[in-house]
């Protein structure tokens, strides 16, 4: 979150910042992309799946009526705010690749598109997909605001150090050697991805 709001932060101040904007972006696509292996491979609560709800889930959730265990990991309407954060952020920084602001910075995909598909990435990078961001990105803190100071919930704790009080036992995430080996793997695996990405582009 706080590489996301750097990210942010830099592109509005732009100038001599953008450099930092540009390296931060990138660093963005490699946590992007653990985070996609990480969420096939990765802990118990930490995989899409067991957050992948159904409509009726999302109901029952807004009526009070959800299980005990939609609110372990990420609850229902938690569940949509993530995939939606990880969708915007997605194309923010695709777009960011594709886009050229024709003085200091363009990206590496210029090279590959048409001119109005640059045209069409810098407008998204710059209006839409900026706005966007910056109101998931409020609606994600505003959140833990909320479960924190209404609902006496410590949502960033339990981010943190994976540990959550519940009433009732659920299922726990592996936390181990092997795990941190794999997450080590996953994410090297996704930095050496994003390299790949940046820099194999035409001349």
């Amino acid at each position: 979150m706080l590489a996301v709001i750097g990210l942010i932060t830099t592109g509005n101040v732009g100038g001599l910042w953008m450099e930092w904007h540009i390296w931060l972006g990138y660093f963005v696509l490699s946590l992007l992309l653990f985070r996609l292996f990480w969420g096939v491979v990765g802990g118990y609560w930490s995989r899409f799946a067991s957050f992948a709800y159904a409509p009726r889930s999302i109901w029952a959730y807004l009526r009070g009526r959800s299980p005990t265990l939609h609110r372990v990991g990420h609850n229902p309407l938690g569940a949509l705010s993530v995939f939606a954060l990880l969708l915007a952020l997605l194309l923010q920084v695709l777009s960011g690749l594709l886009t050229d602001d024709a003085i200091f910075y363009a990206g590496p995909w210029v090279a590959w598109a048409s001119p109005e598909w640059v045209d069409r990435a810098s407008d998204y990078h710059d209006e839409v997909g900026k706005l966007l961001l910056i109101g998931l990105v409020a609606l994600h803190l505003l959140a833990l605001l909320y479960y924190k100071l209404v609902k006496r919930e410590a949502l960033v704790s339990a981010m943190l150090t994976g540990d959550k009080l519940l009433p009732k036992p659920a299922p726990s995430s592996r936390d181990g050697a092997a795990q941190w080996a794999l997450a080590a793997g996953c994410y090297a695996l996704a930095a050496g991805l994003s390299y790949v990405l940046v820099n194999w582009a035409p001349a």
